[in-house]
């Protein structure tokens, strides 16, 4: 069995337990975007990016306090110790925290950080913005809360801020974070439908039909 099939299997159960936000169909979605940036980065690591597609989820701190699960499945691959330290890094190096990102040093860590930036923008993103509102008994939106900015991790991943706050805080800021030329250029029109929908929700909610 190759690599990549083994490790699908192994978290494909993982994935399934989480809410729709982060379940295996995102990682499906996430695996489809890093392909469409891969063709334009030849230069790439084909397997450490869908390996760290695979496992970039598996110990999010959302819904696990510890790293046994991505620890435990890459020990149980056949890869060497260099190129699992190389897929904890790109992994460690996804996560927005409240714009306390780590620096994506490698063209790998740039692709599979845009493939999952790019599931949380459009609408897709907004879908799942709202799916994990849902899960998390979140408002829809507050009009009394501001938007966050400078944040510390802590803040960010600790206030239950109403799924609209969200936008704000980070969804909107992303499309200007995008790191390869295929992932900035995916990113416009995800990012001008969710400004749309926004924009129509704000007249719904204030009556202007």
């Amino acid at each position: 069995m190759k690599i990549v099939e083994q490790c699908e299997q192994m978290v494909k159960d993982i994935y399934n337990q989480f809410d729709a936000s982060h379940d295996w169909q995102h990682i499906e979605r996430v695996m489809q975007n890093a392909k469409a940036i891969l063709q334009t980065e030849p230069s790439a690591d084909t397997k450490i990016v869908e390996l760290a597609v695979l496992l970039h989820d598996v110990s999010d701190s959302k819904y696990t306090d510890s790293k046994e699960n991505e620890q435990r499945i890459l020990q149980q691959l056949n890869i060497s110790e260099k190129k699992q330290q190389i897929i904890r890094e790109i992994i460690a190096s996804v996560s927005y925290n409240g714009g306390n990102q780590l620096e994506a040093t490698s063209i790998e860590a740039q692709i599979v950080r845009d493939a999952d930036r790019l599931d949380a923008i459009g609408a897709v993103g907004i879908a799942r913005t709202f799916a994990f509102g849902g899960a998390k008994g979140r408002k829809l939106y507050d009009d009394q809360e501001e938007a966050r900015h400078n944040m510390s991790v802590e803040d960010y991943r600790n206030k239950q801020t109403a799924s609209v706050t969200h936008f704000y805080e980070k969804l909107l800021l992303l499309k200007d974070l995008m790191t390869t030329e295929k992932g900035k250029q995916m990113a416009k029109e995800r990012h001008e439908f969710m400004v749309c929908f926004l924009k129509q929700l704000k007249n719904e909610r204030d009556g202007e039909l």
